[in-house]
């Protein structure tokens, strides 16, 4: 029991090395490592030298895997290319299973002892988290020794002898039993070192080894597919075409594993380096076989997992065509078009706010709530197409309207929070409290309201055309908007002295929503800053000057109404 016991523990320790390998890498070398992949889409070899590489560094085919299917979910990557990945990150397990299984059992205490020095000293920076990674090197290698050290009295142990040879009459149960290990494992890799280490010890004969290595493989395939079940149809496709290329794998070499084992034991070599060596042969062999099929794979894949119809009702974006990316101006214009619309659903959302103040209006209240799903989902879309357009190709102009197109989404899409934030606070004034506004109350919000749906109209207008006119007459308008904003806030204060019951009872809510209305105008109105910076006029110059204007205090009469300021008529 104890030596079983030794024999699991080291086992773990093996997960565990792997495990800290892999994190550690995606921490120091995540960005890259995705900069990696996006960039691999012009052909097939490339791809597949990308995962090798890629796996190579993160020891894990199921993190290029999750990388693949994430970029294909997000459209920056086509199928093909992700298939193409994938069959290059089983060479790059593969390759490392090698490195591992080399006799470097002096190197494990170094890097342990460099690894843990580097972490325990540097933690939060980039060399702590190389140390991390050398620590985990330095476990996996132990590890493999300590398997060895446990596996020896089992081998001796005639029960445990008549369990493994039970495989040996079964190769499809073998394979069973090396996917299992997979992914009890979470790592094909794992598996496959614990086969050669358990081979090597004698435990296990050659055939039963060479069949759980091929289902080790078939077990990352069923990890990768598991992991992608919450994803997109068009992720779970990525998924999908690796599972099917394992799985073609095993037909392939299944028949021929009786003449493969007696040919490679006329070799002569150690059983570690045969069990290592098929599984570096077979995935080379096996993925240079169908590379060449990723199309065809990749179509299969589409017409098995169709895309499912969108029963959401979320807007989709209309005009970013991925074709244009290759033209810089004409993917900025489908920007800006995309960004319009955007800007459309808010002035929609803004006009229905109207409604909720007026009257309980409960399907306006749940079109708001739709209209703010389509604001984040048109955002997402600009944004991510904005990503795919590399800014050291773009013109001085056009990274400037670049800079702008990404800044006024921003503003929309915080501005479809602010307005979903300012429905909740009306519908819990009304129904939760059940308060209505006073009569002045409720006119003082709908004037401020009709400014604010001016000022986004104009503001979309000025961001359209660019016009240094329009922009400084928006500007003064963000001005008007602040001096009423001011003026309507003492009134209400006004009315509280004069004890209004209404107002008294809708005041917190009442100045909340003057408030957000008055950060609603400036993300409208920052599109003026962007025209007349773009015309020569510094902005921070023009800010500077409306910020004096807005600053100007404004003093509340005895009366309670708000007079101008000083040096101003009404």
């Amino acid at each position: 029991m104890f030596t079983l016991l030794n024999l699991l523990s080291a086992i773990a320790l093996l997960i565990w090395g792997t495990h800290i390998v892999r994190t550690g890498i995606m921490r120091v070398y995540g960005s890259h490592l995705r900069r990696l992949l996006g960039h691999s889409m012009a052909n097939a070899p490339i791809a597949f030298t990308a995962g090798i590489g890629v796996t190579a560094l993160v020891q894990s085919s199921n993190a290029t895997a999750l990388l693949a299917t994430s970029f294909v979910s997000q459209g920056l990557m086509a199928l093909p290319t992700a298939l193409a990945v994938m069959l290059g990150a089983d060479v790059g397990t593969a390759l490392m299973a090698r490195v591992l299984t080399l006799d470097l059992s002096w190197l494990s205490p170094v890097l342990t002892l460099v690894g843990v020095t580097l972490f325990l000293s540097r933690k939060q920076t980039r060399s702590g988290q190389l140390g991390r990674v050398l620590l985990g090197l330095g476990l996996i290698m132990l590890a493999l020794q300590l398997i060895v050290a446990a596996a020896e009295p089992i081998t001796e142990a005639r029960g445990m002898r008549v369990l493994f040879s039970s495989l040996a009459g079964d190769t499809l149960l073998a394979v069973v039993v090396g996917a299992v290990f997979a992914l009890l494992s979470y790592s094909s890799l794992a598996a496959v070192l614990l086969t050669a280490t358990l081979a090597s010890a004698g435990l296990i004969g050659l055939p039963v080894a060479i069949g759980v290595v091929v289902g080790a493989t078939v077990g990352s395939g069923v990890l990768a597919w598991i992991n992608a079940s919450v994803q997109s149809p068009a992720g779970r496709r990525v998924a999908l075409g690796n599972l099917i290329y394992k799985l073609v794998g095993v037909l392939l070499v299944v028949p021929f594993i009786a003449p493969l084992v007696a040919w490679m034991n006329a070799l002569e070599l150690s059983p570690q380096t045969q069990v290592i060596g098929f599984h570096l042969a077979y995935n080379c062999a096996r993925c240079l076989l169908l590379l060449p099929t990723v199309r065809p794979v990749a179509a299969l894949c589409e017409r098995l997992l169709p895309d499912r119809p969108d029963h959401s009702g979320v807007a989709k974006p209309r005009h970013l065509d991925p074709s244009d990316l290759e033209t810089p101006s004409l993917a900025l214009a489908n920007a800006v078009r995309e960004t319009l619309r955007i800007g459309d659903l808010i002035e929609a959302m803004l006009l229905r706010l109207r409604d909720v103040l007026h009257d309980e209006d409960r399907e306006a209240a749940a079109e708001i709530q739709r209209l703010d799903d389509d604001v984040d989902a048109l955002y997402c879309g600009v944004k991510l197409y904005l990503a795919q357009i590399p800014r050291e190709d773009l013109a001085e102009q056009e990274s400037r309207r670049w800079a702008e197109i990404i800044e006024l989404s921003i503003n929309l899409e915080h501005a479809g929070d602010i307005i979903e934030r300012m429905l909740s606070k009306v519908r819990n004034l009304k129904t939760a409290k059940r308060h209505s506004f006073s009569d002045s109350g409720l006119q003082e919000l709908t004037s401020l309201h009709g400014l604010l749906l001016d000022n986004l109209r104009l503001g979309l207008s000025v961001f359209l055309s660019g016009d240094e006119q329009g922009a400084r007459r928006l500007i003064e308008h963000k001005r008007e908007f602040r001096r009423s904003e001011r003026q309507l806030a003492h009134a209400h204060v006004a009315r509280l002295h004069q004890r209004v019951v209404e107002s008294i009872e809708t005041s917190s809510a009442h100045l909340e929503l003057i408030a957000d209305m008055k950060r609603l105008n400036s993300l409208f109105c920052s599109t003026a800053y962007a025209a007349l910076e773009g015309s020569g006029i510094p902005a921070a110059a023009s800010r500077s000057r409306d910020t004096r204007g807005e600053d100007a205090p404004v003093r509340p009469s005895l009366g309670g109404a708000a007079s101008p300021p000083p040096g101003r008529t009404a």
